[in-house]
């Protein structure tokens, strides 16, 4: 079943709130001031049945000047407008700044509807008719259908719900496969049932029992109850509109302009990629970080203007520009937001959002430009490569993918495995996830690591590779630990590289040493056993092979790594035979005797205090001995 939302816009006093209530027989006027003033202030919302049995959801906005930020927060996400103009009044001031809202948020489907025909002649009406097509010439309702209409009389009436009924069925659906959201446009309290939202469903779809986020707080809420045109349901779909009963939020903890979000879908931003058009009328330019208010769903922020590639932006001109904001803002790729100057209050622009979660830009960067002229025009997989391709953290899921182009994840993933076969992404997987790496950067970084290893392996030959983490920090600071783990698993399993523990060498790396390298271990080896209990300090073996300050620390590091010798301490090097025969020499007098001080086992190796205390202190370290005050015992 088609679901569709359908919004008034108009001048004030020109009969929306009438119209609505002849078609739904619902009075949206609701507030007592309303009520004695005679014009609408706030959203006005009624369920309507059309003859072919869609259900609508019908928004009545305000017309006065004075309250276009709520009708900015009713007209978003509205799937088809009527433009309403009094015959007896024709076409005035709110009918033109609706008309270039309409105009700015793409609102593709729509009907004028010239009201109290009842007041004037045929004659009358004709100029009015002629005005208004006039004035829509160039703007997304050029070729919208003319409807003459008294809600007083009933005229016309039967005709505009059969033109309503047509044109939602020519209605595109709207996605209920990807994540529900909300723009909140109403919150308040039901006793016995507490806090209830409204607002059109977006996208997706919600169900009794799940858990939601509400944004920018990030509060965590269960849909306790769901109700879509005053009715009871277990579940609400995308072009819905929805009253949504939430569990664990009180009302102050939520407010119009607040998103509804399933977890994860957005988060709050303080900068906007945009591609921002000026209106040709009224004429008011826009320069450089210009302070506006930006009004995106039913939420309005201030924020400046960050133009790109020029200092002014004039009317009728169209830019790539950075919103910076006061406030924050959720939004996803390809929604429509307005632009009003901040003060006088006049609506001067807007566009669509290209990258909502952009870094800060500098100005004048042909790059920048470059990559957000690829993003506005939206080609699926020229999208997913621009954000593969300039993302720091190189890999991103399908769902970071989706957030970053606006694509819908189920598309994202078709579209990666189209580019997967044609070998231009590569699939990583690993800590149950898939992440998606674009094989240019891939390759590169390949190449890059390789370079590292092979200067690593020349410089360092007695080292069996480099840190993990020290090629991560210098190379890959953007990448974190874990991800750069996947990584090298991925370049291990592809025979590039091999894992040792914490350290990374290239796959068919050895340690081969020269023969003056053998030779000098040879002496030191020799040195170190020639006392097995009591060696030489390592600068007096290492000295006696004729080594250098920095072949010292290689062949110590060599040798240890090796385990041809044993660090007791900072001072104490000792062969690891000459270890294993001093740790079976100390076990065996533990086991005869259960006990040992540091001086008995001084005496059994026949040694000094200065070699006795380290090799007891690394047998405590290594969970073969235990200390117990000046004794130590067998663990």
């Amino acid at each position: 079943m088609q679901r569709i939302i359908v919004g008034t816009a108009g001048h004030v006093d020109h009969g929306k709130t009438v119209l609505t209530k002849r078609l739904t027989g619902i009075d949206t006027d609701r507030l007592r001031e309303e009520k004695e003033r005679g014009i609408s202030i706030e959203l006005g919302f009624a369920p309507l049945t059309l003859p072919s049995g869609i259900k609508v959801g019908l928004v009545d906005v305000p017309g006065h000047e004075r309250f276009i930020k709520n009708m900015l927060a009713g007209i978003a996400g509205i799937d088809l407008v009527l433009l309403v103009i009094a015959a007896d009044e024709g076409v005035m001031p709110q009918t033109r700044e609706h008309l270039d809202i309409i105009n700015l948020l793409e609102v593709k489907k729509g009907i004028v509807v010239i009201t109290k025909a009842d007041l004037v002649d045929e004659e009358w009406l004709e100029l009015v008719q002629q005005e208004v097509s006039e004035v829509l010439l160039g703007t997304v309702l050029e070729n919208a259908p003319m409807m003459t209409v008294s809600a007083v009389t009933g005229q016309g009436i039967p005709e505009l719900l059969n033109i309503i009924d047509k044109l939602a069925q020519e209605t595109s659906p709207k996605d209920i496969t990807g994540k529900a959201r909300i723009p909140i446009d109403r919150v308040f309290t039901i006793t016995g049932f507490g806090t209830v939202i409204t607002g059109t469903l977006w996208s997706g779809r919600l169900e009794v029992g799940e858990t939601v986020n509400i944004l920018p707080g990030g509060q965590s809420a269960r849909i306790r109850n769901l109700q879509v045109h005053g009715k009871k349901v277990s579940q609400a779909t995308a072009g819905q509109r929805v009253a949504v009963n939430l569990a664990g939020l009180e009302t102050n903890e939520i407010t119009r302009g607040d998103v509804l979000a399933e977890p994860g879908l957005l988060e709050p931003v303080f900068r906007l990629d945009v591609k921002l058009r000026i209106l040709k009328h009224p004429e008011i330019s826009l320069e450089q970080r210009a302070r506006v208010r930006v009004h995106q769903g039913t939420r309005e922020v201030l924020g400046r203007v960050n133009l790109l590639d020029r200092e002014e932006l004039r009317p009728g001109e169209e830019c790539l520009c950075q919103l910076v904001l006061e406030s924050p803002l959720m939004a996803l790729r390809g929604d429509h937001y307005v632009i009003r100057s901040y003060s006088p209050m006049v609506t001067i622009g807007g566009g669509i959002v290209i990258d909502p979660m952009p870094p800060k830009h500098k100005r004048y960067r042909a790059d920048v430009i470059e990559t957000l002229e690829v993003m506005s025009q939206g080609d699926p997989k020229e999208l997913i490569r621009k954000v593969l391709a300039d993302s720091k953290a190189g890999m991103m899921t399908s769902q970071e993918i989706s957030k970053a182009t606006g694509l819908p994840e189920q598309q994202v993933s078709g579209e990666i495995n189209g580019l997967e076969s044609e070998n231009q992404v590569v699939t990583i997987k690993g800590e149950g996830s898939v992440f998606y790496l674009w094989e240019e950067k891939y390759s590169q970084w390949l190449a890059n690591v390789m370079k590292r290893l092979d200067e690593y392996h020349k410089k360092y030959p007695l080292r069996p590779g480099i840190a993990k983490e020290e090629l991560r920090s210098r190379d890959f600071p953007h990448i974190s630990a874990k991800s750069f783990n996947l990584l090298a698993e991925a370049w291990e399993r592809a025979g590039k590289i091999k894992l040792l523990g914490q350290a990374i060498a290239e796959e068919g790396f050895t340690i081969k040493l020269s023969p003056d390298q053998d030779k000098a271990k040879e002496i030191i080896e020799k040195a170190l056993l020639s006392e097995p209990f009591s060696p030489p300090g390592w600068d007096e073996a290492a000295n006696a092979a004729g080594l250098s300050g920095e072949e010292k620390v290689e062949m110590l590091g060599y040798l240890l790594q090796s385990g041809v010798v044993v660090r007791l301490s900072d001072e104490v090097i000792m062969h690891q035979k000459a270890f294993s025969m001093a740790k079976e020499k100390v076990v065996c007098y533990l086991k005869e005797h259960g006990k040992i001080q540091l001086s008995e086992a001084r005496d059994i190796l026949k040694t000094s205090r200065k070699y006795a205390l380290p090799l007891i202190e690394y047998l405590d370290q290594t969970k073969v001995t235990k200390r117990k005050g000046d004794l130590r015992i067998l663990l």
